[in-house]
């Protein structure tokens, strides 16, 4: 009898084993060591359409938000300029000096204000957590959360939801994308041109990666996504047949209404991983979760590509 016990749990095990939909690599992209494709120096480092240098010590400095076009926006609150040391980081350190972020993180440019102070609540609570528990990014984001007063979450929040989104995507339907390896939490090509089948993924990285790692907020990225994506996802967003559709609660152009935010022009690598953090219930919405529940990987990137498409 025991013997027949421990044989049915092992079947269990491996069925649920099986069932269990395990977190994309692509869109959970890792930052291995010893993959810098620049050292640690002192170089002053430049970026397109600016006069101003910064040395590479300074934009690795997580208390300092190089600030390379500071005529896009009005001036940084301290919070988002310098942070509070020892533990509130600099705002735009991750996000950049005017919000549009990264494919590891959120672009914050022009979502509401008490959105943004929402996510901060839902960080500190675990409400908002990751499929992937050790990801720095949103652990990062718990620890800030922790430990920010609310004054500067209200001068941060305000500031970001000011500013106007650009589109910064270009999404590219392909059978083919370049060969990547993983880098700071995202993607990034290969110099060499070797490309490989894009397959049922997005392949999202920086346009010129020097720029990126420079936290040059006009740094271009290229999403390249399996052909019929695009239609697809449009498809999907007004579709009726669930309880509620994308374009219900995001607006026709899934630019947001009220204080549900914008999904157009975002990075489709990060719709993906909230679509499946909302999934795995690792991230808390009654509404999102029923619907991501729904959605398959395919579903995801569909819907992630065509948001990705949109202007903001």
């Amino acid at each position: 009898m025991k013997r027949l016990t421990l044989l049915i749990m092992s079947f269990a095990y491996c069925a649920f084993t099986i069932a269990a939909e395990l977190p994309p690599e692509w869109a959970y992209a890792q930052n291995p060591p010893n993959t810098s494709v620049v050292s640690a120096d002192n170089t002053i480092r430049h970026v397109p359409d600016s006069n101003i240098s910064y040395s590479f010590a300074q934009v690795k400095d997580l208390f300092f938000t190089p600030d390379w076009h500071p005529q896009d926006h009005t001036a940084l609150p301290e919070v988002v300029a310098h942070g509070r040391k020892p533990d509130v980081f600099a705002c735009g350190f991750c996000h950049r000096a005017d919000g549009p972020g990264g494919p590891e993180n959120a672009s914050l440019a022009g979502l509401p204000k008490d959105y943004i102070v929402q996510q901060m609540a839902d960080f500190k609570s675990g409400k908002r957590k990751s499929a992937v528990p050790d990801r720095a990014p949103v652990t990062n984001m718990q620890r800030v959360a922790s430990v920010i007063n609310h004054s500067d979450v209200e001068a941060a929040a305000k500031y970001f939801s000011s500013l106007k989104p650009r589109k910064n995507i270009h999404v590219i339907e392909t059978t083919l994308a370049p060969k990547t390896f993983e880098r700071g939490w995202h993607l990034a090509k290969l110099e060499n041109g070797e490309t490989e089948p894009v397959g049922n993924r997005i392949v999202e990285v920086p346009e010129t990666l020097a720029n990126f790692i420079s936290r040059d907020s006009h740094a271009i990225f290229v999403a390249y996504v399996p052909k019929g994506s695009i239609e697809k996802g449009k498809t999907i967003s007004r579709r009726s047949d669930k309880s509620i559709s994308c374009t219900e609660c995001h607006g026709e152009y899934l630019r947001g209404k009220n204080a549900i935010p914008s999904l157009a022009g975002r990075s489709p690598s990060y719709i993906v991983r909230q679509l499946f953090d909302f999934k795995t219930g690792n991230r808390k919405s009654e509404n999102m979760q029923a619907i991501a529940e729904t959605l398959t990987t395919e579903d995801m990137i569909a819907l992630a590509a065509y948001s990705a498409s949109l202007a903001p």
